[in-house]
């Protein structure tokens, strides 16, 4: 009887547990090849940025070292997937390839080009939706639309019960006679040198172990306090799991498992795994909404009379505004990867409400500096704060970065920590230290506009232009109003 060898394409499902097409085609009981295609080029506008590039070089080498434990491993190619998946096919006499679907625009589209190549050289393909917690086709309104309101999305949810239970890993996973060849992880040219940032690597562990020991600490430190501690970008309140959910290190089904068995009274984790909700609907949005990574989805703010000022974007992008809250969050990015959740909506809002510059030229940096840059919800987080998305915060909803930085960072400390130049400021200044007296000032070693810039715009002046902007094209908005995930000016 031939044997049925296999060929695992991997893509950002980069676990060996609750993995379907790792475990069916370790099921098959012929050899498996795992397999992960370099191919920036077949992304589209949406390769891989710089910090996900630095997370994902890691994240492949320790993937490598789960499967070596399974007494496989993970081939590396470069090129045009499809060409390079039927090439490898016929060079292992694989007569599959399964992989995960993906939900993103250009991912789908290649999906296609790659069944299409690959069944027209006589090669079975086998499919598995497993980065989300249901079947992301399978959601919809009772007429068959799909849903642009979250809270409709939840309810929908909630009546489907728990996702299906994940996978366990396979229990060996049968190599070929002879592995074909692979490059290294530096032929692959991912990190280049100027981007190995230290600051990255002191702060994550990319891989399955890392998602799994900082799942546990958060169990052991953070669920409990979730619900009011998320919003505290001075404290350890968030799961900071975001970027292995992204490369798929632990599954969305897997981590609402572990967290509902943890807390089985729901108590501590119905906030969180609303969270997970969230996730999931930005997912359907993008996968019915394709162009909504560049455009507006509620039509009418294609009309807003943005600005094109490249000296306030990059004072905006390096931290240099002279909000102390935004330019803590923008060098947190910068320095780390990663900006927390509250501080993300600060930052945005400033720029698109303040700045009145283009949400798409922030989603574009996000992109590029977030080691968890996740196209479904890096899209709906801008779309939601310009409230031209699905289930956004309404237009006139206006972040105020003094107020917020003084309600969630009320000592300051988080502003200390990514703009120490303030650090000898009093609380009452820090965060708007263009209103401390001169003295202060000078007790505190610092001179506004050479050690610290002074405000690029005034909030209160800005504000008004913002809804005036706004006003231009009201008589079109529909300013429905969702407290769920909105949260008022101040």
């Amino acid at each position: 009887m031939e044997v049925q060898q296999t060929l695992v394409w991997l893509r950002r499902d980069l676990r060996v547990t609750d993995n379907p097409a790792l475990y069916m085609a370790a099921a098959r009981g012929g050899p498996v090849i795992p397999v992960y295609v370099w191919a920036p080029e077949d992304e589209g506008d949406w390769s891989p940025g710089s910090a996900a590039k630095w997370w994902l070089e890691r994240s492949l080498a320790a993937f490598d070292c789960s499967l070596r434990n399974l007494d496989s491993r993970l081939v590396l190619r470069r090129g045009q997937t499809a060409k390079t998946l039927c090439s490898l096919a016929k060079e292992t006499g694989a007569t599959s390839v399964f992989w995960q679907m993906g939900c993103e625009p250009n991912s789908l589209e290649l999906e296609r080009q790659v069944q299409t190549a690959l069944t027209e050289n006589g090669i079975a393909t086998e499919t598995f939706d497993s980065s989300g917690l249901f079947d992301i086709g399978g959601i919809a309104k009772d007429d068959g639309s799909p849903y642009k309101v979250f809270a409709a999305y939840w309810r929908k949810l909630q009546s489907l019960g728990n996702p299906i239970p994940p996978l366990q890993p396979p229990g060996c996973i049968r190599p070929p006679d002879l592995w074909p060849t692979s490059l290294t992880l530096e032929d692959l040219g991912l990190c280049k040198e100027e981007q190995a940032r230290p600051l990255f690597s002191a702060k994550w562990e990319p891989g399955e172990k890392g998602a799994l020991q900082t799942l546990t600490k958060f169990l052991d430190d953070g669920l409990k306090f979730y619900s009011y501690r998320r919003d505290r970008p001075d404290l350890s309140g968030t799961s900071l799991l975001s970027a292995h959910l992204n490369f798929g290190e632990i599954s969305a089904r897997m981590l609402w498992e572990i967290v509902s068995d943890h807390d089985r009274t729901g108590e501590y984790s119905g906030k969180f795994l609303t969270e997970l909700g969230w996730r999931e609907f930005a997912r359907h949005v993008l996968y019915h909404f394709p162009d909504t990574t560049t455009e507006p989805m509620r039509r009418e703010f294609s009309r807003f009379p943005w600005r094109s000022d490249l000296t306030d974007l990059e004072a905006w992008q390096f931290g240099r505004t002279g909000y102390p809250f935004v330019d803590a969050g923008m060098r947190q990015l910068l320095s780390v990867g990663w900006i927390h959740n509250r501080v993300r909506m600060v930052v945005a809002s400033f720029l698109i409400k303040d700045l009145m510059l283009p949400w798409q030229e922030g989603s574009r940096w996000f992109w590029e500096k977030l080691v968890d840059a996740d196209l479904a919800s890096n899209t709906m987080g801008w779309q939601w704060v310009a409230g031209s998305g699905a289930s956004s915060a309404p237009y006139f909803r206006i972040f105020n970065p003094v107020t917020q930085g003084e309600k969630f960072d009320p000592k300051g400390a988080y502003v200390r920590r990514w703009v120490p130049e303030l650090s000898g400021l009093p609380d009452v200044w820090v965060h708007k230290p263009w209103l401390a007296p001169r003295k202060t000032l000078e007790h505190a070693g610092l001179r506004l506009g050479t050690d610290y810039p002074e405000p690029i715009v005034d909030h209160a002046s800005s504000r008004l232009a913002a809804l005036s902007g706004f006003q231009a094209i009201k008589k079109d908005l529909n300013s429905e109003d969702e407290s769920t995930r909105g949260i008022a000016s101040g």
